[in-house]
């Protein structure tokens, strides 16, 4: 976004509340800047659902009291974003989205925990966007690296469906009845499907 160097401003003309380098579904960005103004959209969050969430997990900590003040905090990094603590569990490590845990708390998706995702086993070629909403669910995108890097009596693949159960009548070498999971974590989304893979899905 061209910034004005002597009012320190935006122009005026142009598209608002772009979302460029954002995942729409995912809500995240993979810049803080355009997961700010993505977040700001109306159409995406809610100001009275987000001026009341706190900012912190504890019970003393405060709200963010406007819905800029809570795209610029939710859009900064968090433990959620990260793997081994030194390294980004996915390039769209700006996240401002909201999912409802197992008791109707709304939670940012990067907070959400192990045990609020319910595991699910899609239909042949169905994407875990898919199958987590023939649900009533989203799919939790940072649980698919950060939950799901299964490697115990699996083969190494390379695929954003993944990691997921290659159906008995694919062709051979594809390996049938085999569970897959792909060496390049940053590539796993949830939009991913194979029309020989059943996947295993995190939902929320």
């Amino acid at each position: 976004m061209a910034v004005n160097p002597s009012s320190g401003c935006c122009p005026e003309a142009g598209k608002q509340f772009p979302c460029q380098g954002c995942n729409i579904s995912s809500q995240c960005c993979d810049s803080y800047e355009f997961c700010v103004s993505c977040c700001l959209n109306p159409a995406r969050t809610h100001e009275e659902t987000a001026i009341k969430m706190k900012v912190a997990k504890p019970a003393t900590a405060g709200s963010y009291g406007s819905i800029f003040n809570f795209c610029a905090g939710r859009c900064r990094h968090n433990s959620g974003s990260v793997v081994h603590e030194n390294a980004y569990a996915s390039e769209m490590h700006h996240c401002f989205s909201f999912q409802l845990n197992s008791s109707g708390i709304v939670k940012p998706q990067s907070e959400v925990e192990f045990s609020d995702v319910s595991i699910i086993i899609g239909r042949q070629g169905q994407s875990c966007t898919m199958a987590c909403k023939s649900r009533g669910q989203s799919c939790v995108s940072n649980s698919l690296q950060k939950y799901m890097s299964c490697k115990g009596a699996c083969k190494a693949s390379i695929g954003p469906d993944q990691p997921a159960e290659v159906i008995d009548n694919a062709p051979r070498y594809l390996h049938p009845g085999a569970c897959m999971y792909s060496k390049k974590q940053s590539i796993l989304s949830c939009e991913g499907s194979h029309p020989y893979t059943r996947r295993l899905c995190p939902c929320a």
